[in-house]
């Protein structure tokens, strides 16, 4: 079996950069629009920077959300949440972006669609406190995939 680097290099009929097995977690098509920004296809130098940044942009939007959390300040939820929610989508980090739109709306006191009125703030408290597990745990694995991608052993 190729190590992720052969994997890495390969090309699609159509020309495109293969990919490890992102599963869900990441869209390739999304993704692959920040690799062809970089100039050197072996060190990566541009996109590794576009995707690092977003793991601190994303750890410190946690931490804000934690305490926005303890506050119960859901106009702030919402916020950061719809935030992180664009950050995330222009990775392709799919499954972090659907949770953190579901924050927003939980946040704006909407349902997980952003469709239903939610008039009771502690409902939407904890939703919000719910979603954020899931979504720390589905960023946690699309920054495993992400540092193997770049061959990061951290």
């Amino acid at each position: 079996m190729p190590g992720a680097k052969d994997i890495a290099e390969t090309r699609s009929e159509e020309g495109s950069t293969g990919f490890p097995d992102f599963g869900d977690s990441i869209d390739p098509p999304t993704f692959e629009q920040i690799l062809e920004m970089d100039d050197d296809e072996d060190e990566r130098e541009f996109s590794k920077s576009i995707v690092y940044g977003f793991f601190e942009q994303a750890e410190g939007t946690f931490t804000k959300m934690e305490t926005s959390l303890a506050n119960g300040d859901l106009a702030q939820l919402s916020s950061l949440g719809h935030f992180l929610k664009g950050s995330s989508a222009t990775l392709g980090l799919t499954k972090v972006k659907d949770s953190c739109e579901k924050i927003q709306h939980f946040g704006a006191k909407k349902d997980e669609t952003g469709t239903v009125d939610e008039a009771d703030d502690q409902v939407c408290l904890q939703r919000i406190k719910d979603t954020l597990v899931d979504v720390k745990a589905e960023y946690s694995e699309a920054e495993k995939l992400l540092k193997k991608f770049y061959h990061d052993p951290s």
